[in-house]
């Protein structure tokens, strides 16, 4: 096509910016909701510079309901925790690994730290899977990596508002 590196990187820095960093998801009734937490381990250039992508879980719609891609630390679970819609963070009963984060955040009340075997985590694991399926620079051994943390982050969010509007349709809400 003759068009240069440059080129190429500067549209994909362009498209990587207008990716929007807010949850969209189906309208909720305010009642009891069940949600599911977890962090999984990325990196950015090389392995020393570690990102973890923090998420949440819709369990009865499967539809993502907070990120938050950061360190591993509570102020990275406080940043998924205001990352989910109001109507979450008001009704949610939230379920999570013993991950000492997730303690110091969430409302003490509705949270619930299970162990893995326990299944009250199989979705946003099961779903952990699936996102290093389809983004590649996910992937634990792999030649694809972003070397900027802009376009990592909008790769996330860009599959994420993906997966949702093919939650919603098929559930009929879109």
């Amino acid at each position: 096509l003759q068009i240069s590196e440059d080129t190429v990187q500067r549209y994909v820095n362009a498209k990587a910016a207008a990716v929007t960093q807010q949850i969209e998801v189906s309208q909720k009734p305010k009642k009891r909701l069940n949600v599911q937490m977890d962090e999984l381990w990325s990196f950015v250039d090389d392995k020393g510079h570690e990102q973890w992508v923090w998420l949440a879980i819709d369990v009865e719609t499967r539809e993502i309901v907070g990120v938050q891609v950061g360190d591993r630390s509570a102020q990275s679970a406080q940043a998924l925790w205001n990352s989910m819609p109001p109507v979450y963070r008001q009704c949610a009963v939230i379920y999570t690994d013993h991950w000492s984060a997730y303690g110091a955040v969430l409302p003490g009340n509705r949270h619930r730290g299970v162990d893995k075997d326990s299944g009250l985590t199989s979705y946003i694991e099961r779903f952990n899977c699936t996102l290093r399926q389809r983004v590649a620079r996910l992937v634990r051994k792999c030649l694809s990596f972003s070397k900027k943390l802009e376009n990592h982050i909008a790769a996330i969010w860009n599959f994420v508002h993906h997966y949702n509007a093919t939650r919603r349709k098929k559930l009929g809400l879109a």
